[in-house]
């Protein structure tokens, strides 16, 4: 058994004295693990970093077994991230979160995608936050847990619309709310493509979506906390405030 791709290293553990577990993001084969022989010397090591590119063939004598890769070093993304706290914390939950919530070796050619396009925006912040929260509702959406934001749930109109149902992830309208108003997510405009994207209303986005990754996607995965690198990152977003 065997195949070749390019991907995104998420992870990697050391195994035994001198080889490596490491855990990859491709667009064919989707999250998958693999030994890498001699992973923790000086020639290999450097490149072992999480978000680096690589180009990598996994095999294996039977489908089922861990099996072993060979890596090829395609671009690190190591000096994007290590001088700048929010870029190094941005990297840092994009693969703590598709760690977790993705299962292991089921194709997500689409979020590999923008997962990519993404990580290739790191070290600019001024784009960064919002292409985050961009990839955060994508990510919602491919696991099933997509906000409709396109009309009110209870008035059907499209004007007017404030808030989001923390239970259906539909958008409320300030009149469909009414009295519960107060136990409703907010639905400021940047989460659905429109205004001028300002800091304050990104920070109100990301409450929202962390509901739904944490009360839905992490509780539908058996109750796991969310990794806590992505409230390290909205914190580090939110200093800029």
């Amino acid at each position: 058994m065997e195949w070749r791709g390019q991907g995104i290293l998420l992870g990697v553990r050391r195994h035994g004295e001198t080889s490596a577990i490491i855990e990859m993001f491709t667009a064919a084969q989707g999250r998958h693990l693999g030994v890498v022989r001699g992973g923790t010397s000086r020639k290999i090591a450097p490149h072992l970093q999480p978000g680096a590119q690589l180009d990598v063939a996994w095999r294996a004598r039977l489908e089922d077994h861990i099996g072993a890769f060979t890596v090829e070093p395609l671009r690190s993304r190591a000096a994007l991230v290590m001088s700048d706290r929010l870029a190094l914390a941005g990297l840092n939950a994009v693969t703590a979160i598709l760690s977790f919530c993705l299962p292991e070796r089921e194709a997500h050619p689409g979020l590999y995608r923008r997962t990519e396009r993404l990580l290739d925006l790191l070290g600019q912040n001024e784009v960064w936050p919002l292409a985050y929260l961009q990839w955060e509702l994508g990510l919602l959406e491919e696991m099933g847990y997509g906000l409709d934001l396109s009309s009110c749930a209870v008035t059907g109109t499209t004007e007017k619309l404030l808030y989001v149902s923390p239970k259906s992830g539909r958008a409320v309208s300030a009149k469909g709310a009414g009295d519960w108003a107060d136990r409703l997510l907010p639905l400021p405009d940047v989460l659905r493509g429109q205004g001028e994207a300002e800091d304050a209303e990104i920070a109100s986005a990301f409450r929202t979506t962390g509901y739904f990754l944490e009360a839905h996607l992490a509780r539908d995965l058996g109750d796991k906390p969310l990794p806590e690198a992505r409230a390290r990152f909205v914190e580090a977003f939110s200093r800029r405030l």
